[in-house]
């Protein structure tokens, strides 16, 4: 067993992104991913696999395509739900995005910290249908796990050897950045190598009625026009499955191996919580943002554009504009959501949307929002929509809330040489 290095107090870490795995209801890997959401190509379909017409939303963003035998050990299969197949693809790719071979970096230097808000939702649902019409013999033993939140962190650090600090963040949306919050701070304590991020899938029958339950979904049965952030139309969201798995190290550690690529640093993370309604308080939305731009020692005219968490609610659209009117001033920052080529991916939209930040400090391009026409009237920002806007991109802050009252922010900042990167391998 290789021990741990010993940590480094008299510097500040610097946590870099060298890696990066996406899998989205629009593209299934980093690049074609990008290139989808680039294109405004959307994920969002009608429910398939089951007769959805009972339901008052039948509109998701599904996944396609992924075959997880082609990209799970087989070991796997019979002890994971998909929700764990699409993360340790993710996984696996980000890895190879790094060029890193964990066998190389000592076992107690390597963290997994993800988020996750819904757990194995289709695996459980078929054990408890086998419970409820064969009985208990029947139950898979891997149930005990496989339904857990925890459970992509538990399953990504035993395949690949790492046994540093692990940890899972459950804010619902918010989660997306609390984790890759959360994953910079053990860099500090010590670690050098993070798997961090998130991703989601609960859209079997049982899994949209829970998403149903949240009174936050759009009823409207035309994708185009389902989900419409600051759109007079707004009416809610379409909820989806996927996100994106991120490979965070301390920069002189990812400078030492050779990491192929620096996509950005994660310079700022702050969150807050909402007050209790009725309370006079104000919501905690701004004061994120504030927090995380100052912890990362930048100025609001410092930022390039916002990756927005665009709820589709008219009230909570109306609250984020007015937390980035605060900020920035009327139409004062691009302002974007390629999550409505997605859905909604609890928390693993945010951390697409961080993926989609670095992307975008490397191609000096923000990728559009798409089916929304002219902003309502009291939503004053400068919405990136219909098309890509070409950007030189510096600085970009992702904003994200989680339903029950959490906020964060993260702030996303160029390398310090500035290069494009070479695209990694398909993957």
């Amino acid at each position: 067993m290789t021990g741990a290095a010993v940590p480094t107090p008299t510097r500040t870490r610097t946590a870099v992104v060298t890696g990066i795995g996406a899998v989205a209801p629009n593209g299934l890997g980093v690049e074609d991913w990008w290139a989808a959401t680039l294109k405004g190509i959307s994920g969002i379909r009608p429910v398939d696999g089951y007769d959805a017409s009972r339901y008052p939303t039948r509109l998701v963003g599904r996944i396609d395509g992924f075959d997880a035998a082609a990209h799970v050990p087989g070991r796997l299969l019979p002890q994971t739900d998909r929700v764990t197949r699409l993360a340790l693809a993710a996984t696996d790719w980000a890895l190879r995005d790094a060029a890193a071979q964990p066998d190389t970096i000592p076992e107690y230097d390597k963290s997994v910290i993800t988020s996750n808000a819904t757990g194995g939702f289709e695996f459980t649902h078929r054990e408890i249908r086998k419970l409820w019409t064969q009985g208990p013999q029947h139950v898979s033993v891997y149930e005990s796990f496989a339904w857990f939140y925890a459970v992509n962190t538990g399953q990504i650090s035993i395949r690949h050897g790492m046994r540093g600090a692990g940890g899972v963040l459950v804010s619902e949306q918010a989660g997306g950045l609390d984790a890759i919050g959360h994953a910079r701070r053990t860099l500090r304590k010590g670690s050098t190598f993070t798997v961090t991020g998130g991703v989601e899938s609960a859209l079997d029958p049982w899994g949209l009625a829970a998403h149903t339950a949240s009174g936050r979904l759009s009823r409207e049965p035309d994708p185009a026009r389902a989900y419409v952030p600051f759109d007079p139309r707004a009416s809610g969201h379409v909820p989806g499955e996927g996100g994106a798995i991120l490979i965070l190290e301390d920069a002189e550690a990812a400078h030492r191996r050779g990491a192929r690529q620096i996509y950005g640093e994660i310079a700022g993370y702050a969150a807050t919580f909402d007050p209790a309604p009725g309370s006079g308080r104000p919501l905690g939305l701004e004061r994120a943002a504030r927090t995380a731009l100052a912890d990362a020692g930048a100025e609001p005219s410092d930022v390039d554009v916002v990756f927005a968490d665009a709820a589709g609610d008219p009230a909570l659209d109306q609250a984020e504009t007015a937390a980035l009117t605060a900020l920035f001033g009327p139409y004062g920052v691009p302002v974007t959501a390629p999550r409505t080529m997605t859905g909604r991916l609890a928390a693993g939209g945010p951390a697409l949307d961080v993926a989609a930040a670095l992307l975008s400090v490397r191609d000096a391009v923000v990728p559009p929002t798409i089916n929304v026409g002219d902003p309502a009237p009291d939503h004053r920002i400068d919405l990136v929509r219909g098309e890509p806007r070409a950007l030189t991109v510096r600085t970009a802050l992702v904003l994200a809330r989680g339903q029950g009252g959490f906020n964060a922010a993260v702030v996303v900042r160029a390398p310090e040489t500035r290069t494009r990167q070479t695209p990694a391998p398909t993957q």
